[in-house]
């Protein structure tokens, strides 16, 4: 659901403690972050909302037919979004606010130099967006315009919604109409075109994620430093940050997003077809509702701390296995993995091509030479055909001769569903709060179980501060009922935003997200 109407948004913990839950450092009012709960670090979902064979939109597949169970078959975190009326916009989903226009370019340096003077809206706590944050604000249901000849770039669909944030394309008389990226403030760990120290970047114009040079490249005399453009963000410090559980039984829990993955991958490519196939055919670890991840969720578990160039390892946490591949140039290196998401285009075919995302080095047959090279980094977002031969591409694909591979390897997810790896469940519909979205105050109910007594409620911020804490007894009918108004235990009205409820009772702990508006 989308809300209109004035909020301050949500104030948080700043960079110091940030520091520490990302150091899993307790200090009082926080929780360390193999201690955080669900909720943290909510994926938004795609906003792709068509259905895709190898080549154009089709009705959606039932269950048991070709296509079933990709992107736009399964409902996650819709998106929702406040315009504050002052240059802002608040995320009701991530707890983030952002700056609303589209910004100017600045090299990267200029970038990170600039962000800790950037001031608006009364707010000073302005930050270059991580590319997790920057991420969130991508939309599937955007078209990729490469190649597009036009003059009127209204004709065009970018890969964010422009009802609440200002955007633009690259002049196509000036350079090209994709030249609308975004700085993040994560440097890749390695380097790329042209030995290039390299900070990854969204473009919101194709919809996608490359690392690019964020130093000055070419011969002397002829140097190219790349601009892009930046849009500040402020809010929840623990957006991005994983934590991550090993269940011991070929599966790894993501505490932070509420998602479980299975720990190894499927060790062969397949085209797009057969990998959701794959998945929606898994039986596995006692569950059978495994699912191609969309291309948010998969880049969720990205480690951009870690890559094959400066460990020898993908871009993974350790707890994962990953099997190494013999890349284009006969060398060791790791996959890339589909989504379920269809990188549609403005072209016919118009679905041919599917996202994925590269764990590995993002490799190129980089013109004029057709040097293969890491041309934009392991944790790159790019797009494969969906099926085909390889082979018809031996020069890759794009300014940047983009390898194409076609048969890209799978890993599962399922939603962690009502039972977590703390014992306790991660959402409960028995759980409920109404009105949700609320402005004044909230009643939260739940039915004890026949076992009965009391129940306290907690409610905290997405960052694990704990707001107000509440304990009522049941009623005659066992229901017990919590009433909060927005304020902390201090009695201080809190900001508006995201917050979420822990029902703890003797028999379980519940979990639900509250949106509070102003």
């Amino acid at each position: 659901m989308t809300v209109q109407g004035p909020t301050r948004g949500i104030e948080l913990l700043r960079a110091g403690v940030a520091l520490l839950v990302a150091l899993s450092v307790t200090v009082p009012g926080t929780v360390s972050a193999s201690e955080r709960g669900p909720g943290d670090y909510p994926i938004v979902d795609t906003g792709q909302v068509l259905c895709y064979d190898d080549t154009d939109e089709i009705p959606p597949p039932s269950e048991g037919s070709p296509y079933h169970g990709q992107d736009a078959q399964y409902e996650g975190n819709q998106p929702s979004y406040v315009d504050n009326g002052d240059g802002t916009v608040t995320d009701l989903v991530t707890g983030l606010m952002w700056q609303q226009d589209h910004g100017v370019t600045y090299t990267f340096d200029e970038a990170v130099a600039n962000a800790p003077s950037f001031e608006l809206a009364g707010y000073d706590d302005w930050r270059l967006p991580t590319i997790k944050e920057l991420y969130s604000l991508i939309d599937f249901s955007g078209i990729d315009p490469s190649g597009w000849s036009g003059n009127d770039p209204s004709e065009l669909t970018p890969f964010i919604d422009t009802d609440f944030f200002g955007f633009e394309y690259g002049d196509p008389e000036a350079r090209r109409i994709i030249d609308a990226q975004y700085w993040s403030s994560t440097e890749y760990d390695g380097t790329t075109i042209a030995g290039a120290e390299t900070a990854f970047g969204v473009n919101f114009a194709d919809g996608r994620i490359k690392g690019y040079p964020s130093e000055p490249i070419g011969p002397p005399g002829q140097q190219f430093e790349k601009e892009s453009y930046v849009r500040h963000v402020r809010g929840n410090m623990s957006y991005g940050i994983n934590s991550f559980v090993d269940n011991a039984d070929g599966t790894i829990t993501d505490t932070a997003t509420g998602l479980t993955w299975m720990q190894d991958d499927s060790g062969v490519g397949y085209d797009w077809e057969d990998a959701l196939e794959y998945a929606e055919g898994l039986s596995y670890a006692g569950h059978s509702d495994w699912r191609l991840p969309n291309a948010k969720e998969l880049q969720s578990i990205v480690d951009y701390t870690r890559g094959p160039q400066s460990t020898g390892t993908a871009s993974l946490d350790p707890l994962f296995s990953v099997t190494p591949i013999t890349d284009e140039g006969g060398g060791t290196n790791y996959p890339f993995y589909w989504s379920s998401t269809t990188h549609a285009n403005w072209q016919s075919p118009s679905g041919g091509w599917g996202a994925y995302v590269s764990f590995g080095e993002a490799l190129g047959f980089m013109p004029p030479s057709g040097e293969l090279m890491d041309v934009h980094g392991a944790g790159a977002q790019r797009s494969d055909p969906k099926s085909g031969d390889p082979t018809n591409w031996p020069e890759g694909h794009g300014p940047q001769g983009d390898v194409i591979r076609i048969y890209n390897y799978v890993r599962c997810v399922r939603d962690s569903g009502a039972s977590g790896v703390d014992g306790e469940s991660h959402s409960s519909a028995s759980f409920r709060s109404s009105p949700n979205p609320f402005s004044d105050r909230t009643e939260l109910s739940f039915v004890l179980p026949e076992s009965g007594g009391n129940a306290v409620c907690v409610i905290y911020s997405p960052s694990g501060r704990t707001v107000r804490t509440l304990e009522e007894p049941p009623d005659d009918s066992g229901t017990v009922r919590f009433e909060w108004d927005g304020r902390s235990d201090s009695g201080r009205r809190v900001a508006a935003g995201v917050y979420f409820a822990r029902l703890m009772t003797p028999a379980s702990t519940e979990r639900t997200r509250l949106v509070m508006l102003r």
